[in-house]
């Protein structure tokens, strides 16, 4: 069951005009140095701020009320910047003691509503289980940086349509293997855009991310097609539809997990790196990614310093101090996560545990500029291995 603060937002949400949602980044709390004030706004959600839009060579405002976790209302004001070389939207004015303009926030997830013209709600989930709760729920891809809820599907290529019914036909009344499901993903991005063992070698990070979109995409359109037979008749009780609901949540926030650490294991396979997966280390501690083997790691005559662990989640702000005592052998220890951002002091903190963080090139600029150089893209930290 969703948290009570989950289940707010999902309720704020059922019944708004339009949400967005993006994590809150280093650049929003003012920790990068620049001077942009509050928070920014991706384009593809521009529509609910303003009608009609912004013009390039202007700037724009209006006032509205938002509120806060269900708690308490701001008077803000929606802003866009257009002159000079600015082409961007931010939400501003909170006033004093306002929270979650602080680092501690970095990291966290902004969901933001519109009720009508002129009123909003905003909520900011810390917690990863919340997080991953929002991401199973709506079913949107734990890579996503924002999405525009209830925004209008791009349209897809002859070929991917073929491959996709295909695939469809093999699965029509249940789902396959999670690791059946993350091969398909990787089938459709070989076939539809030729990643190639080539490009996955020199380009892990981009892969990594556009596989486990497309399997995402997979995974929607199977459930879609098994489930939908099931929700399209009454349920004979309301016990019967929570338990059909949990059944679903369940298989999406399992399958996301094991979904991560799929791939990388393919992008490790491919990379020509040794390793073992789930190996037992001490007890029965069984870490996601030992470099280079279970034998390696338990023969007191290997160099510890050429050892490697990698943990694999894909949010991390709570998580990260599971991996502690999995490897022993190993004190610096590196955790690869989707999290877009995470404050100051928790990245200190990570330091002075001995866990390095890996994170897809494309989120480095998520995180605080002084903190980026000491944080693993996926194919520097191959390199390292490697090396």
């Amino acid at each position: 069951m969703p948290s009570e603060l989950l289940a707010q937002v999902i309720d704020s949400i059922v019944s708004g005009k339009g949400t967005f949602f993006r994590y809150i980044t280093a650049n929003d709390v003012g920790t990068t140095g620049g001077h942009q004030a509050g928070f920014y706004v991706p384009k593809e959600a521009s529509s609910l701020l303003f009608a009609p839009l912004g013009q390039k060579g202007e700037n724009k405002e209006r006032t509205v009320k938002i509120c806060w976790q269900g708690e308490f209302e701001t008077e803000s004001c929606f802003k866009y910047y257009g002159c000079g070389t600015r082409n961007e939207y931010r939400i501003t004015r909170f006033g004093r003691n306002f929270p979650y303009l602080r680092e501690e926030y970095t990291g966290s997830l902004l969901v933001f509503t519109q009720k009508d013209d002129a009123y909003y709600t905003a909520f900011v989930l810390e917690r990863d289980q919340d997080i991953e709760g929002f991401f199973s729920h709506f079913n949107i891809s734990p890579t996503a940086n924002s999405v525009l809820l209830h925004s209008s599907v791009e349209e897809t290529s002859v070929l991917e349509e073929r491959l996709r019914a295909i695939f469809l036909k093999r699965y029509t009344t249940c789902f396959p293997d999670a690791r059946v499901l993350a091969f398909w993903g990787e089938k459709f991005e070989l076939v539809c855009r030729g990643y190639n063992r080539r490009y996955i070698v020199h380009h892990p990070d981009d892969v990594l991310l556009a596989w486990i979109n497309r399997e995402f995409e997979l995974f929607k359109t199977l459930e879609e097609t098994i489930y939908s037979p099931t929700y399209s008749t009454p349920f004979a009780s309301c016990e019967e539809l929570i338990s059909f609901a949990n059944t679903i949540l369940n298989r999406r926030k399992s399958r996301a997990g094991r979904s991560l650490e799929l791939h990388l294991e393919r992008i490790f396979r491919y990379s020509g790196l040794p390793f073992a997966t789930q190996a037992q280390t001490e007890g029965n501690k069984r870490p996601d990614f030992l470099f280079p083997s279970e034998e390696a790691y338990h023969n007191p005559r290997f160099t510890p310093s050429q050892l490697y662990f990698l943990g694999a989640k894909t949010t991390c702000k709570d998580r990260w101090r599971q991996i502690l005592n999995e490897a022993d052998r190993i004190p610096n220890k590196h955790l690869f996560t989707l999290q877009k951002g995470i404050s100051r002091p928790q990245l200190t903190e990570m330091r002075k545990a001995g866990v390095h963080l890996v994170v897809p090139k494309a989120h480095l600029t998520a995180f605080d500029k002084e903190y980026q150089s000491q944080i693993l893209s996926l194919e520097r930290f191959i390199e390292m291995v490697k090396n």
